[in-house]
């Protein structure tokens, strides 16, 4: 019996990696970031210098908005032709309607699509299809990948330094009585994405230098536990900050791969230029 042919899908908040980007199986539909009205597809329309670009010479805070249903049924229904089905990883449903969209395409193409909750964003969720595609060359069916995969979803940690309190604040993602201390006491919030799919204020420290020895502790306390292959180190148009940082990790942990990648431009909306994140899956050792 031949194994099952499956499509990976995802949307453009994935960080996609040059084996990815370059696999004939992977197919990502982008959020849109809309200024004044207008709709620029993410990483096809608008690239992330240009949406920096923007910020800086408007005073308006642009808006992102999930890939409408009827473009993931027009793309499962071109899958249908070569596939026998899809495993679709999304953006946590706590932060973006993608995940529905994708649910509401499938049911409109009725093809099948197994639909996974990373309850993340950026490179959890290429981990996340990387592991999947490791599975199917187990031979997996879609229908167990997609239970593994969710289970996996609530193994990453994610911890953010933001580059813009303003930006996440005025795209909903702070209260005001949080942007209102972090501005005046001029505190540094180290952001979490839960297990839940949630954005969290973790902690407040005094400065940056404190909120990176803070997540270099996190990191500690994890790598304790678990067995971590692999930290990623996002960053939004800051790549020193994102060197400097992966000197520390190496100080600590030599044997630790350390990857940097950029932000999304749909990410790089809320959090703004500036940011550092990082992220790690803990596996059982």
């Amino acid at each position: 019996m031949s194994k099952k042919k499956i499509a990976w899908v995802t949307d453009s908040t994935a960080y996609m990696t040059k084996e990815l980007l370059e696999h004939p199986d992977v197919y990502v539909l982008p959020l849109a970031i809309i200024f004044n009205g207008e709709a620029f597809d993410d990483g096809v329309d608008l690239t992330t210098e240009e949406l920096y670009e923007r910020i800086q010479s408007n005073k308006e805070v642009p808006k992102t908005s999930q890939p409408s249903a009827g473009r993931f049924a027009e793309l499962y229904e071109e899958l249908k032709e070569n596939y026998d089905a899809a495993v679709a990883i999304h953006i946590s449903r706590k932060l973006s309607g993608t995940y529905d969209s994708s649910a509401q395409g499938r049911d409109l193409s009725g093809f099948e699509v197994h639909l996974v909750d990373s309850h993340s964003m950026s490179y959890a969720i290429t981990t996340l299809i990387e592991k999947g595609m490791g599975l199917a060359e187990q031979g997996k069916s879609a229908t167990d990948i997609q239970k593994d995969l969710q289970t996996a979803a609530k193994r990453s940690e994610n911890y953010i330094l933001l580059g813009s309190l303003d930006q996440f604040y005025k795209g909903g993602r702070m209260s005001g009585t949080s942007f209102l201390l972090g501005n005046l006491l001029q505190i540094k919030p180290i952001i979490r994405i839960t297990s839940e799919g949630e954005f969290e204020l973790f902690q407040k420290v005094r400065s940056e230098k404190k909120a990176v020895k803070r997540m270099l502790e996190l990191l500690g306390q994890s790598y304790e536990k678990h067995q971590i292959n692999q930290v990623q180190i996002m960053h939004g148009n800051v790549i020193n900050k994102a060197e400097e940082l992966k000197v520390k990790v190496k100080e600590q942990f030599p044997k630790l791969d350390v990857f940097i990648g950029e932000i999304s431009s749909s990410i790089a909306v809320h959090a703004g230029e500036g940011t550092v994140a990082m992220i790690w899956h803990n596996e059982n050792k």
